[in-house]
């Protein structure tokens, strides 16, 4: 079985005795729009959990014995050029200005100009003696927890099409984001909390809700979006506070539905639509003590500030290890630096300048993340995955630019059941394309559920007729990164 629990969502009839009066109680509870909310303080207040459902986000078993038990995605939007990061290719620099039959590809449509070489330096970084380009010094000194896919290939070179597939697993916005399949298949550790969190410092990415939708999933398993930019911790969700009724009177109202619940389970059982409905509202009320908390950052101490900078990525990455710490499952961390909802893609116009403003904004809070992580034993257990949904091609756009690259480009993992300091797969001596052990967006995806101790090809839901996953019909584990 793909899972432990399951849900059938079926519509109900009222049925009306004259022993009870006309107003039913799926009619007062339409009514009662303003103190719905307050529903979640039934099993708080009287803690008899048998008269309330288990709650779709309970924690559940994975199918074996996980490596990680939460997932941070670094997202990194627009295409982050591979040469110009993480892959060092000197040789491009040795045959600059030509094309070689490597790079000859006519679908790369304006990569007219010969090899450009990389505007940066790049230098080795720990016991591993990974190559890191000079704009990501602060994660340089993280390589030997880093674990290094050069051969990611994707199906499309366009930006929508290849955000879609990074983050669920099809070209089109029409299936679960792999952090709703998570959740669905996990549940969470904390039942005052969303369990899963989409953050991004101003822009959203390309497809917006769709990266953390829960499609055809239930509504439970939808991911909860922030922007963090100029964030006040009082006021991260908007209507998360009851502003008409006070909590008294939100008492008083639930011990009312409570009686009303409980004369309905006597002439209706299994009403799990209504029943689904009342768990939204039970997590919309526990948030509204929860969220502030879990998004106050004043509490940290000046030396945890320092330690991962002062851009608003580096903040959202400190949201990010608050939010894990208190038992979100599943955390996705989109980069932009403006209004830009493709941040990396000034790649066309300027590498030189794009790139290094984008590494600075993110650089330092990522590597903080990790040491921060490390500093209190959550490394281990958590998985991070950065990365771009494609690469840029080694060849020139223009003078100073480069166009999209899905034939071959980098993503790292860390923590979390990977190989530490390691490298996998390569791209051709000139960077644009995997040649050797190649992963495919499937195979990245069927190995995070793997580390989360997920088997992807039974972590199913029949809709419409048939059985979907994430990874559709295709994904293999990438055993060789697993430690």
């Amino acid at each position: 079985m793909a899972r432990t629990r399951s849900f059938v969502f079926t519509g109900g009839s009222s049925p009306t005795h004259s022993q009870f009066p006309p107003l039913t109680r799926r009619d007062l509870l339409r009514q009662m729009g303003a103190g719905f909310g307050s529903l979640g303080l039934a099993a708080l207040l009287e803690g008899n959990a048998s008269a309330v459902p288990a709650s779709p986000l309970a924690a559940a078993q994975p199918h074996f014995a996980p490596k990680a038990k939460r997932v941070i995605q670094l997202f990194m939007p627009g295409g982050p050029s591979q040469v110009d990061t993480f892959d060092h290719k000197p040789a491009i620099r040795d045959h600059a200005g030509q094309r070689p039959s490597e790079v000859d590809r006519k679908s790369l449509r304006n990569t007219k100009g010969g090899l450009f070489p990389s505007p940066f330096g790049f230098k080795q970084y720990g016991e591993c003696g990974k190559w890191v380009s000079d704009i990501f010094p602060h994660v340089g000194q993280c390589v030997d927890d880093l674990c290094f896919i050069h051969s990611m290939h994707t199906d499309i070179p366009e930006h929508a099409g290849a955000i879609m597939m990074m983050n669920v697993g099809h070209l089109q916005p029409n299936r679960p984001s792999m952090g709703s399949w998570l959740v669905y298949g996990l549940g969470t550790e904390n039942q005052n909390l969303p369990g899963f969190v989409a953050l991004s410092p101003r822009a959203q990415p390309r497809g917006q809700m769709a990266n953390w939708g829960n499609s055809f999933l239930p509504g439970a398993y939808a991911g909860c979006y922030v922007n963090v930019h100029q964030m006040r911790p009082e006021s991260v969700l908007s209507d998360l506070r009851n502003q008409f009724v006070s909590r008294d009177a939100q008492r008083q109202q639930v011990d009312l539905l409570r009686r009303l619940n409980r004369l309905h389970a006597d002439r209706e059982q299994n009403d799990s639509a209504l029943e689904s409905r009342i768990a939204a509202m039970e997590m919309a009320f526990r948030m509204q003590f929860s969220v502030p908390e879990a998004f106050d950052i004043s509490g940290e101490t000046q030396a945890t500030l320092a330690l991962y900078g002062d851009s608003e990525y580096a903040k959202g990455c400190l949201l990010a290890r608050r939010l894990i710490e208190r038992g979100v499952r599943v955390v996705q961390l989109s980069l932009s630096i403006n209004d830009y909802d493709i941040a990396w893609d000034t790649g066309h116009e300027n590498i030189e300048g794009g790139h290094a403003e984008l590494a600075r904004a993110c650089d330092q809070g990522i590597a903080g993340l990790i040491k921060d992580l490390k500093q209190r034993g959550l490394f281990e257990e958590t998985l991070l995955v950065w990365g771009g949904e494609f690469g840029r091609a080694p060849t020139s756009e223009g003078q100073k630019g480069r166009d999209h690259d899905h034939y071959g480009f980098t993503t790292w993992l860390a923590g979390g059941g990977v190989k530490p300091g390691f490298s996998f797969g390569a791209t051709d001596e000139f960077g644009l394309s995997a040649v050797e052990n190649r992963v495919h967006v499937h195979d990245l995806h069927a190995t995070i559920l793997h580390l989360m101790g997920l088997d992807h090809e039974k972590l199913t839901y029949r809709y419409s007729g048939r059985d979907y996953r994430l990874t559709d019909v295709a994904g293999r584990v990438v055993h060789e990164v697993l430690a």
